[in-house]
């Protein structure tokens, strides 16, 4: 990416010009004291060096956020993630590798080089400017040491040969000048939007940059596990994870409910997800109820807020009774996938049980397998053989101890104190049971379908969109317009007692930044055409 330092002179060219508007670095000024300090601190920080190490470490950041699960996007993924590696999840919660796009040291790395691109912006602006403003230079004096040089004769007066070449030269810009010689040149110039597409470039980066800041800023977004059936509004107090701009601060979101029908998904032969579909039902701020589906990568836009499908999974479905003849119907509770075929991990808590309360610890599994030692985990994604393999406890769940605990799992602390103790475990298909003793019962009943669903709002998305496209067109222009310059110098012949073989002469020179792009060529065929205007 052609960044570039601030400066006042621009890069010269060995035919007496400045072929290039890029501002050249100058080194730090020697001396002591805060100004001196100031002013090397800056040109340090806005110089090409610097800007090409920032955007490499910005592209280097963002590396773990795509590589790990984040907490904005998928909690539950970052769950399994602790789950699986207990040793290295603490260390990387620490350094922010769950939240990356949100930790101070992104941030720093992100407003650092959005400094660095101003810096660099501003004085090629202007130096560009005054480059446009200013006409071609004069031609040097010796055309045939450019490396693109010729000479020819032609029966024509200077004025004709030089309005000839202006026809020929349409599009360029042309410099006509008079040398104390008596010989006209004219000067060509083509190529001025290469520099103009380097600075749309930067400046459509800086826009792109400043549109994502608009976002973080005035943009939320928020996160939640619905059951079918079951559903949620715009509220901060719905969701699982709410993260928001400090200019939000969870007031003034767009009003409206989601209600989860079905969620269906769809596997090829060989068992790889196809499509996944989720059926809902959402009511707006006008209150009419509205039917539509979300697909991944089809969110529901609604008044500039988007709802996306993110995963899925299951929930197994219990009807429990209790020694005392207390019966709770329809119990249900998400349980996390710990792997691709989707056996998940889950628990369901009862406080409301007496004499004393009850939890579930479970595996779910779509398609059971069952290892021969009565451990069972899932061979495909699809509910072809539904099980669950559950672990009865009673006890104190420890839900008034104050003390944080997970809706996804029990409290080992109360396992470890004996406060909750394991009395019962089997493995279970739709509709058997585990009976104890004392007449307390667990049936599997069956299992629901949950889909994790996204809300955001992102107002600088439609600048980001913008600023890429001009980002694009800016690439484009930057890479394929070449500069180049062209000089013509038409003096006249000496007469035929001089050996004159015509009455003008023209000398054709020219020069381009760089030699890719086929200059070459296109000078050739601009002799070739000043040839073909001539009378021999």
């Amino acid at each position: 990416m052609p960044v570039t330092g601030p400066g006042r002179a621009p890069a010269a060219d060995p035919a007496g010009g400045a072929l290039s508007t890029q501002p050249v670095e100058r080194p730090p000024r020697p001396g002591r004291g805060p100004l001196t300090a100031a002013r090397n601190g800056w040109r340090l920080l806005t110089s090409m060096r610097t800007a090409l190490v920032l955007l490499f470490l910005l592209a280097l950041a963002a590396v773990p956020g795509s590589l790990l699960p984040q907490s904005g996007l998928n909690p539950a993924k970052v769950a399994a993630y602790r789950r699986s590696h207990p040793a290295l999840a603490p260390i990387l919660e620490r350094l922010g590798f769950f939240e990356v796009f949100a930790s101070p040291w992104f941030a720093a790395i992100y407003l650092l080089l959005f400094i660095s691109l101003i810096g660099c912006i501003v004085p090629r602006v202007r130096l560009h400017g005054r480059a446009l403003r200013r006409p071609p230079p004069a031609a040097p004096r010796h055309l045939d040491r450019l490396r693109h040089s010729e000479r020819f004769h032609t029966a024509l007066p200077a004025g004709e040969v030089v309005d000839q070449a202006r026809a020929v030269l349409r599009g360029w810009r042309v410099a006509h000048r008079e040398e104390a010689s008596g010989a006209v040149t004219l000067s060509a110039e083509r190529g001025y939007l290469r520099e103009t597409g380097n600075i749309v470039f930067h400046v459509a980066l800086s826009v792109l940059l400043a549109g994502v800041a608009i976002g973080k800023l005035w943009g939320y977004q928020g996160s939640v596990l619905v059951e079918e059936g079951r559903g949620f509004c715009n509220t901060v107090q719905s969701f699982d994870q709410f993260s928001a701009g400090p200019i939000i601060r969870g007031a003034g979101l767009t009003p409206f409910c989601v209600d989860l029908a079905t969620f269906r998904a769809t596997y090829d032969p060989d068992g790889t997800p196809s499509d996944f579909a989720a059926t809902i039902r959402y009511t707006p701020a006008d209150g009419t109820p509205r039917d539509d589906v979300l697909q991944v990568n089809h969110p529901l836009r609604l008044q500039g807020v988007r709802v996306y499908l993110i995963s899925h999974g299951f929930s197994p479905r219990f009807t429990i009774t209790t020694a005392a003849g207390q019966t709770f119907r329809g119990i249900s509770a998400p349980f996390l996938p710990q792997d691709g075929n989707l056996t998940s991990e889950g628990a369901v808590k009862l406080p409301d049980a007496r004499p004393d309360q009850l939890a579930i610890d479970g595996l779910f599994a779509p398609t059971a397998v069952d290892s021969g030692d009565g451990v069972i985990s899932s061979g495909s994604p699809q509910p072809f053989n539904p099980a669950v393999a559950i672990f009865l406890y009673r006890g104190q769940l420890g839900l008034d101890t104050g003390r944080a605990q997970s809706v996804y799992s029990l409290d080992q602390g109360q396992i470890a104190a004996g406060a909750l103790k394991k009395v019962g475990a089997k493995n279970l298909h739709p509709g058997e049971a585990l009976v104890l003793a004392d007449g307390t019962s667990v049936r599997f009943d069956g299992y629901l379908q949950w889909a994790s669903m996204q809300v955001s709002r992102d107002p600088g998305q439609s600048v980001v969109l913008v600023a890429f496209g001009f980002l694009l067109v800016g690439l484009t222009l930057s890479l394929s317009i070449r500069r180049r310059r062209v000089w013509l110098r038409v003096s006249e012949a000496p007469g035929a007692d001089g050996g004159g073989a015509g009455r003008s002469v023209v000398e054709v020179g020219g020069l381009a930044r760089s030699e890719a792009g086929g200059f070459t060529r296109e000078f050739g065929q601009l002799v070739e055409r000043l040839r073909q205007s001539r009378k021999d």
